[in-house]
């Protein structure tokens, strides 16, 4: 399960308010089942990054949601205090002997140009840019809306993550001048 401040915080706010919300019952009232008790289980997956030499540095934790895939991100050993471009790619290998060109170019499911500032754009795979910290540490949650967890048309299992070593421009093609690629992952079913 992917756990940030962020979402932990939200998830306490959202269920202190419901259950304040709730109406009180009667104790002879029947009891009433929970709206998400006949929610079905939203599918995971998991990635291992690996950097250009092979080692692992981190890995990613992937919910599939009704509308998207949520992608939590935990790293190291990033180059340190700046921004790098995140990506989903098209191929289903990552290859660090060949700089991960194995993983192909970005997720372009809807046949558009590379970035969210392109007129025709944006990739389903291109995601916003993503700081690394003074420790070389890159923990973050992103949501993207254009893809699902699953084997379908907009599928994702069996794709790949990227970490670019520059930050994403948005508009420049095909891939935003984001430079050499870092790291790289499989997304496998968890």
């Amino acid at each position: 399960m992917i756990r940030s401040p962020v979402s932990a915080a939200l998830l306490a706010a959202a269920l202190a308010a419901s259950v304040l919300a709730q109406p009180a019952l009667a104790q002879d009232a029947p009891a009433q089942e929970s709206p998400t008790a006949a929610a079905p289980e939203m599918p995971s997956g998991t990635a291992s990054f690996v950097d250009a030499e092979g080692a692992e540095i981190g890995a990613a934790t992937l919910i599939g949601m009704p509308h998207g895939v949520l992608i939590g991100l935990d790293l190291k050993g990033l180059p340190a205090n700046g921004w790098v471009a995140f990506h989903v790619h098209e191929g289903e290998i990552c290859e660090p002997d060949t700089r991960f060109e194995s993983a192909g170019g970005h997720l372009n499911l809807t046949d558009t140009d590379h970035g969210y500032m392109s007129q025709n754009g944006p990739h389903s795979g291109d995601m916003p840019n993503q700081h690394v910290g003074s420790d070389g540490v890159l923990k973050s949650e992103v949501f993207n809306s254009f893809v699902l967890l699953g084997d379908g048309p907009t599928g994702i299992l069996g794709k790949t993550l990227m970490i670019h070593a520059e930050p994403d421009d948005y508009s420049s093609q095909p891939a935003g001048a984001a430079g050499e690629r870092l790291a790289c992952a499989v997304i496998e079913p968890a």
